[in-house]
């Protein structure tokens, strides 16, 4: 049996493979940056603005490094930062800019003191040094995350404390004092030394900042469980989904929250969640874990008449069992993100051991799969799936634009090679040269040929 048949047998409803479309993207320029390493994979960041495009990452030598050129331009400027990495691959390096144009540069740490760099001249990364923060709880910090207000005044986020043990604290910096402070005077999400979540990253879709989470009791991934929604206007005074006001900290003893409160070890996964919106704005939850009978489902979830209500939108007949500690290779099952077929219809790309690669297409009302014409997809150019590297498991990453060049039909990405994931250890020789991390700019053209 063919795999597009397969997946008819197993689905809920006959979802459909996507479907090819002829290449409408081209690649119109691409740099070559430096060598990083290649013996472990770990995030690095593109940032693009209308005037200037920065990248960070860890050079050749493990070295935190910055390069940044005036958009379109040939020169680029290169500042090495004191932070060398060693093989966690929760290390990942990211950036932003603040309303006067400063750099903000964070990352390499998973419980470890905060590394933090700020620019004192705009656009000038030789102006990059250490900065400060609040000074308070920066001593086991995991996940840096920027992002914005909806006054567009710079926040920062990340974990303290170990997993199962963390809190998840907020800062908000003023860039006319150049100086940070705390945005809540308590947590946002306190386990109270029993679990601890794993946010998304806040989205803003209407009038509210929507997150979703699970709690996680151990370092083993296997530990997660209860996956919840929060929303807030301000990024201050949050609620649930049907308005209840919160007392912050978020606890786990907050039922309204519950969008599934699946037990440890029943087959959630942190980051395996993914939010979407319907066509009235109202939230959906898409994501994996076990049914009654041990076998891994596809399911999703939106509020309705004062409850969450969940519906399977798989049948298969597969456990996809998983567990341990540190960065996890894939588990045998992956997500991608939600999009919109039509007016009331949402897909999700999926990956799983057993049926392989597909998406599923959705009523996002009745949340059961529908059989629909797959949506057209604008494939990427050939040369950015090519591999560069022989060495036997090196596979191909790549990272989106963290900002906007303002360019019409453009999208920037960066592509390198690394092996998988090894829990965060060392590996022993032989080990793969490092690659060459390459900026790719690439226009949209339609009725281009591949």
């Amino acid at each position: 049996m063919g795999i597009f048949m397969l997946l008819l047998a197993m689905l809920a409803s006959a979802p459909a493979l996507a479907a090819a479309k002829p290449n409408t993207w081209v690649l119109e320029e691409e740099v070559e940056l430096g060598r990083v390493p290649s013996e472990f994979p770990v995030g690095f960041c593109l940032l693009s603005s209308a005037d200037r495009q920065y990248v960070a990452y860890y050079d050749h030598e493990r070295r935190m490094t910055v390069a940044s050129r005036k958009l379109g331009a040939g020169d680029w400027q290169r500042k090495t930062l004191p932070s060398e990495i060693g093989w966690d691959s929760h290390n990942y390096v990211t950036m932003a800019l603040d309303a006067l144009g400063q750099l903000h540069v964070s990352g390499n740490m998973h419980n470890d003191s905060l590394v933090y760099f700020r620019t004192t001249r705009a656009g000038d990364i030789a102006s990059l040094s250490k900065a400060p923060m609040t000074g308070e709880k920066e001593n086991r910090v995991t996940y840096p995350r920027f992002m914005e207000d909806a006054q567009g005044c710079l926040l920062f986020t990340y974990r303290h404390g170990g997993s199962g043990k963390g809190i998840n604290l907020w800062n908000r910096y003023d860039a006319k004092s150049r100086s940070w402070s705390r945005l809540l005077d308590v947590p946002l999400f306190d386990g109270q030394g029993k679990t601890n979540a794993y946010p998304s990253l806040p989205r803003r879709h209407g009038d509210f900042f929507h997150t979703i989470w699970v709690w996680r009791d151990t370092p083993d991934c296997a530990t997660n469980h209860h996956l919840s929604y929060a929303r807030s206007r301000d990024m201050v005074h949050w609620e649930s989904a049907f308005g209840d006001k919160l007392k912050l900290p978020i606890t786990i003893e907050y039922p309204s929250l519950w969008v599934d409160p699946a037990p440890a070890g029943s087959g959630m996964i942190n980051g395996g969640q993914r939010l979407g919106f319907d066509s009235a704005g109202k939230p959906v939850v898409v994501y994996h874990h076990e049914d009654n009978k041990g076998h891994m489902q596809i399911y999703a979830a939106r509020p309705e008449r004062g409850k969450w209500v969940k519906r399977a939108l798989t049948k298969w007949t597969q456990a996809v069992p998983f567990g341990g500690n540190g960065s996890m290779p894939f588990i045998g099952i992956r997500l991608g993100e939600i999009s919109r077929v039509d007016k009331q219809v949402l897909s999700i790309d999926f990956r799983h051991k057993d049926y392989g690669s597909g998406h599923i297409q959705f009523d996002e009302e009745k949340l059961v799969a529908v059989d629909e014409k797959p949506p057209d997809k604008t494939p990427l150019p050939a040369k950015v799936y090519e591999k560069q590297g022989d060495f036997p498991g090196l596979t191909i990453r790549r990272q989106s634009d963290l900002g906007s060049s303002g360019e019409e039909g453009v999208q920037y990405m960066l592509v390198w090679e690394t092996l998988g994931s090894n829990h965060d250890k060392p590996r022993q020789p032989p080990l793969p040269e490092p690659s060459m991390l390459r900026l790719c700019k690439l226009r949209e053209v339609p009725g281009a040929k591949p």
